[in-house]
């Protein structure tokens, strides 16, 4: 039997149009840091080319040597800037940081991600597996919904989540902007691209 955690997990799916309180577990990440344009930044396209062989390295390991298959779940970004209007205005993705991550089950160790990194090591061409890491990734209360479309449309829904859905429901932003990528950018036009936007929370009296 293969595990789909995409399935099972409830925050990984959203409705277009309509955004949800919802309390996010605790999970565990692969995860590697950067900051700049994603559509130009060296940094960004050596994260994804890294990520991604060491993601399916670990499926494998599961399968052969654990007996554990599961889905490989889909690339993820924590986004933040200085001045959050980059995100929701000006759009200045030059100003952006951020992380990638892509969930493991927690039955993944530190010394299964060692074995993996050297299996993808020797196949070459992942330049970046010196600044992957894992780690639990804890958000609890946040806010989604589902956007359909380019990644440069977001900006509306963002600005009714943080300026009018947020501060309508006595909640106020704690954590970094979120996105799930369900659709693969590479095999989908931008159009019909689906991404999770979340946004973490806590109650404005608390």
């Amino acid at each position: 039997m293969k595990t789909d955690h995409k399935k099972e997990i409830a925050t990984y799916t959203a409705r277009r149009g309509e955004f949800a309180v919802v309390e996010v577990p605790a999970l565990q990440f692969l995860m590697i840091d950067g900051h700049g344009d994603p559509n130009t930044s060296t940094a960004y396209q050596d994260a994804l080319t890294t990520i991604y062989p060491v993601a399916y390295a670990l499926k494998f390991l599961s399968k052969g040597e654990l007996g554990r298959d599961y889905a490989v779940m889909p690339l993820e970004g924590v986004w933040w800037s200085a001045d959050m209007a980059a995100f929701t205005t000006a759009r200045d993705k030059s100003r952006w940081s951020w992380t990638m991550l892509i969930m493991v089950p927690d039955w993944i160790t530190p010394d299964h991600l060692d074995t993996a990194r050297t299996t993808v090591t020797r196949k070459g061409g992942a330049p970046a597996l010196d600044a992957l890491r894992l780690e639990r990734f804890d958000e609890g209360l946040s806010v989604q919904t589902l956007h359909v479309g380019s990644y440069d449309d977001e900006a509306p829904v963002l600005e009714e989540m943080h300026h009018r859905f947020i501060p309508g429901h006595g909640l106020r932003m704690t954590g970094k902007h979120h996105e799930i990528y369900l659709s693969d950018a590479r095999r989908t036009p931008p159009e019909r691209r689906r991404t999770i936007l979340r946004q973490p929370v806590a109650r404005a009296d608390g």
